[in-house]
């Protein structure tokens, strides 16, 4: 039960700041064809979830559940990823989505390995 409620706990938090972000960010750069809030938010959250990831590897603890399941299970969104992807595609505007996948999973798998390289070079 004390996992349920790390979840919980965490997702909670990771959703709001990821709100938050994604706000500010599309208010930031006000390009209308690119989902510039949900790429920047999965682009954070990838790096960060390497970061824990990395550190959890070594010290498995009840945290994990908190930060990496809750929180950037929370922060994330795959779900917007694809709903935006999807309407992109409806407005045929294939340049950006072709971009916005493209950029996504490569930054995205980038940036994980970045904060595993990151967290190991603090060791």
């Amino acid at each position: 039960m004390k996992n349920v409620l790390l979840v919980f706990l965490g997702g909670g938090a990771g959703s709001i700041l990821r709100y938050l972000i994604s706000d500010y960010t599309q208010k930031l750069w006000k390009i209308n064809a690119f989902p510039m809030g949900t790429f920047v938010v999965n682009i954070l959250g990838c790096c960060i979830i390497g970061f824990l990831t990395s550190y959890f590897l070594k010290a498995d603890n009840y945290l994990k559940y908190l930060l990496i399941t809750g929180f950037c299970g929370g922060f994330t969104t795959f779900s917007t990823f694809s709903a935006e992807s999807f309407s992109l595609w409806q407005n045929q505007n294939y340049t950006a989505l072709f971009l916005y996948i493209i950029l996504s999973v490569v930054l995205g798998f980038g940036a994980v390995i970045l904060g595993m390289k990151i967290h190991t070079s603090w060791l």
